[in-house]
């Protein structure tokens, strides 16, 4: 009977050196990120390669190496092998995680489109003049969709115009016309796709915020934590002027309400009583008004007497005309003859 051979698969020393360096650098770094490569020119790949460097280090290995690194190193940073696709490179560094996303995002650099790839975004070509002399480049745009004329002399664009929508396959003769306008639709640099911090994994839509709109809803929280903590009366470093303030201003009020007496609201309590006299000081005759007073209000009774004066010019006049008192018996009689008939 033949013996059954078992044959063991044999991993070259290469790719155990590859795997045991990938996993002493996730040791290393606090953050391990995962980014995409596709497509990447090697040039422009170096050039970013070294922007990074100091700030993060970027490793570029065999998909399955570092799916087998992962595998080794612990339960939780498994999760992050569902990144692998097409091209792939690992990233690390000491920068947290937020703050790695956006070096990586800033790196990236505009780029022309090719024919044949797809549009990323809307591409718009704006309305205005062009560098190009008269000639034949204004056919071209045109056969590229680009509505141009010869205005004064100058290749102008004559509106502003979307001339690919997203997702629409773009065209060569557009592709081309695009490049020599100088119009980069595309972006060209590393797509973060995930990191590992700490243990926790963030996606690349997690880590993708809008700093304005987090900073101006961070200040509208405290502007409400702020009013709600005041309102509530609750103490802190930040409340305590403002209480002790809303306090001094409502016991004031109290005080001056209650007629208090204190240092603080005597002088209150005194203009307010004042005022309270120059307005009785209007409606009362003189002859209840003292010398004293008299000479105190001055100004204030003066005044007030020839108003007086003229209202009674006035009602006399009135009087002259009408039959006041004439007109008031009417009335009286009138009130009595219908209480008589409202009771019997």
């Amino acid at each position: 009977m033949d013996k059954i051979v078992h044959h063991t698969s044999h991993i070259p020393k290469w790719k155990k050196d590859e795997i045991e360096d990938i996993k002493a650098k996730i040791e290393q770094y606090s953050v391990v990120g995962m980014i995409g490569i596709h497509g990447m020119p090697s040039k422009q790949f170096q050039q970013m390669r070294s922007n990074l460097t100091g700030s993060a280090l970027i490793k570029v290995s065999k998909n399955n190496l570092i799916s087998m690194a992962l595998e080794e190193v612990s339960d939780e940073i498994k999760l992050m092998k569902k990144y692998i696709n097409t091209e792939t490179g690992l990233v690390f560094s000491n920068k947290n995680s937020f703050k790695l996303f956006k070096l990586i995002e800033s790196s990236k650099t505009p780029a022309p489109i090719k024919g044949g790839m797809e549009a990323p975004e809307d591409i718009t070509v704006e309305k205005g003049p062009t560098a190009f002399p008269p000639g034949p480049i204004v056919g071209e745009l045109q056969a590229a969709g680009i509505p141009a004329a010869i205005e004064g002399g100058k290749v102008v664009i004559r509106d502003t115009s979307i001339v690919a929508k997203k997702g629409e396959v773009v065209p060569q003769k557009l592709a081309s016309m695009l490049t020599r306008l100088d119009i980069f639709p595309l972006e060209l640099g590393l797509e973060l796709r995930a990191t590992f911090e700490d243990g926790i994994m963030f996606d690349a839509s997690t880590l993708a915020i809008d700093e304005a709109l987090f900073l101006q809803n961070f200040t509208t929280a405290s502007s409400q934590a702020f009013n709600l903590a005041v309102n509530a009366a609750y103490p802190t470093k930040n409340t305590i002027q403002t209480l002790l303030a809303v306090a001094v201003s409502d016991s004031k009020n109290l005080a001056v309400n209650a007629v208090v007496f204190t240092p603080g609201v005597i002088d209150i309590l005194l203009s307010k009583a004042q005022n309270q006299m120059l307005s009785l000081s209007g409606v009362v005759s003189d002859e209840a008004l003292d010398e004293d007073l008299k000479a105190a209000l001055g100004s204030q009774v003066a005044v007030s007497k020839p108003q007086v004066e003229v209202k009674e010019e006035k009602q006399d006049e009135k009087k002259e005309e009408e039959p006041v008192e004439e007109s008031k018996e009417d009335a009286e009689e009138d009130v009595a003859e219908g209480l008589g008939a409202l009771f019997g």
